[in-house]
């Protein structure tokens, strides 16, 4: 099997390691056409589509943006004003209308191929598509996502800081490991942490591979609309390290009661796989066995109110 949306040379080994630039031949796929998007994106479920002021911050909380920066229009408004307007556009699963269909399929295959390749499983786990359409000179604030990610640049350029995953100058244990739980806002940006990016100018035809949990932000060009688009995915070795970082999460509130930190994931790969393979099961056991016990004891006081 061959690469169909991904272009050689590619750096196979590098999966996950550290971010690289390569090419992609999906430059003239119709689904990426400013025309076909102001059809679809009025076409999606609305939770799907978010929009707001274009950004220019990277401390900026970028889940938060559509909440806490709104550009005062509808998004019909936003689609049609967006060369003008310092406006900013994410689209989550863009897959689920047909026009998006055959380009998700080709692309979930060829991650599948790099996968393999890079012994990290056979096919993406979890695989979606993030798009994002900005007005000139717009920002993606510092962020790290919870999934590997192949960003692709269709129009206009763009400059794009990727940071090694899982250096701890950059993003801290401490602050990785509550994000991906779920239970933090995303790690903050430190502008000292701006000497270790890995800063990559980003044109048309061209992607990236940001590893699973490497912080990143961006700066569009000035000069046109910026249209990207992002598949993320988890392999096999992404869901352990999740499950690991689930884990540290939960013990580094225990450990610091005796002075003790849990050792870093990613440090001694046998104690994550310990980890993720028999500790996080039995802590997801037992959160149910508790929110069950919950659940009984508030329906026996209600049955007691009624009895």
């Amino acid at each position: 099997m061959t690469l169909r949306c991904f272009a050689e040379p590619f750096d196979f080994d590098a999966l996950d390691r550290r971010p690289f630039k390569f090419r992609h031949t999906l430059s003239d796929h119709p689904a990426l056409s400013l025309g076909n998007l102001e059809r679809v994106l009025p076409e999606l479920p609305a939770a799907n589509v978010f929009y707001s002021k274009g950004l220019r911050d990277l401390a900026v909380d970028f889940d938060r943006a559509h909440i806490d920066h709104p550009n005062g229009m509808s998004l019909r408004e936003t689609i049609e004003s967006i060369r003008t307007s310092s406006s900013y556009i994410a689209v989550s699963k863009p897959e689920t209308h047909a026009s998006f269909r055959d380009l998700f399929h080709d692309l979930t295959q060829d991650i599948g191929l790099c996968m393999r390749r890079r012994r990290s499983g056979s096919a993406p786990l979890e695989p979606s598509m993030w798009l994002f359409i900005a007005s000139p000179g717009a920002v993606t604030p510092f962020h790290c996502d919870r999934y590997s990610n192949f960003l692709m640049q269709f129009r206009g350029s763009k400059e794009v800081a990727v940071f090694d995953p899982w250096n701890d100058a950059v993003i801290s244990p401490e602050d990785c490991e509550s994000w991906v739980a779920n239970t933090s806002r995303p790690p903050p940006w430190r502008a000292q942490a701006d000497q270790h990016a890995n800063k990559f100018e980003f044109a048309p035809g061209e992607a990236i591979h940001i590893p699973f949990v490497a912080g990143h932000y961006v700066k569009n060009g000035p000069e046109d609309v910026s249209i990207s688009l992002s598949c993320f995915f988890h392999t096999e070795e992404t869901v352990r390290w999740t499950r690991a970082l689930h884990v540290n999460h939960r013990m580094r509130r225990r450990l610091a009661r005796l002075g003790l930190t849990p050792t870093s994931v990613r440090r001694l790969p046998r104690l994550d796989a310990w980890k993720a393979e028999v500790v996080y099961p039995m802590t997801q056991g037992a959160r149910t066995l508790v929110r069950l016990a919950r659940r009984s004891k508030v329906g026996a006081e209600k049955a007691g109110r009624y009895a």
